[in-house]
């Protein structure tokens, strides 16, 4: 089943368990941490994942993009992230990290920018519960999909498929209803969405329509049909 994860990046920061109320339904609330150092713009840390934790029943997807995601991933468990992403261009023992996340008790996940090939990664997605494949470069929200990730996107699939795995795949950068369809029919079934949802004037109506477009491409798109 798709699942939609709503980008807090584009909500209203003064507002946050509010907009977090606003996206009621969705599977995850995507949570993007920046530090302008690995990407240039800085948004929230630790302090407003755990105030974020505590007023939203919707579970935390952390997305760090963040220099030293060894040092500090794990201190977004601690925080109530239920899922946290490491980028693996900022981690120097992807495998013990991933290892640490989910000994804490949440779902590893490893980011990848567009630039990043998944190939040389093809052996550490067993420790992994998640890929994400930027569809945008890092940093910024509102940017436009590049096209020319949906290959890279088919070839995660294919690994995934390849070893037999339950590894989610999921896409974030530009995904809107004018996009969402070739992501999936390519191999995704997460979507993060940012202005898409919040710049809707229901943006929970947002959430579920869609979900409905994901599903509806997944269930025609040949990597599904194969399973």
């Amino acid at each position: 089943m798709a699942q939609i994860n709503p980008s807090i990046l584009s909500a209203d920061f003064a507002r946050l368990a509010q907009e977090a109320e606003a996206v009621r339904g969705a599977d995850w609330l995507h949570v993007d941490v920046m530090d302008n150092h690995f990407v240039p713009n800085l948004t929230l840390g630790v302090p407003i994942v755990e105030s974020l934790a505590r007023a939203t029943d919707i579970p935390l997807d952390c997305h760090l993009m963040i220099e030293q995601a060894d040092r500090w991933a794990p201190q977004y468990v601690e925080a109530g992230a239920g899922s946290v992403t490491f980028h693996a261009e900022a981690a120097a023992a992807p495998v013990r990290l991933a290892r640490e996340i989910r000994a804490k008790g949440a779902r590893a996940s490893m980011a990848l920018r567009p630039a990043t090939p998944i190939e040389p990664y093809e052996d550490l997605l067993p420790e992994l519960d998640m890929v994400l494949i930027m569809t945008v470069e890092p940093g910024f929200g509102g940017q436009a999909f590049l096209d020319i990730m949906l290959p890279k996107i088919r070839r995660t699939r294919e690994l995934i498929d390849k070893h037999g795995l339950d590894l989610w795949l999921q896409v974030d950068g530009g995904v809107s209803a004018a996009t969402i369809e070739r992501c999936a029919e390519a191999g995704a079934d997460v979507f993060v969405a940012g202005s898409a949802v919040y710049g809707a004037a229901d943006p929970a109506e947002a959430v579920r329509a869609l979900r409905a477009q994901a599903e509806a491409a997944t269930a025609t798109a040949p990597w599904a049909c194969a399973h």
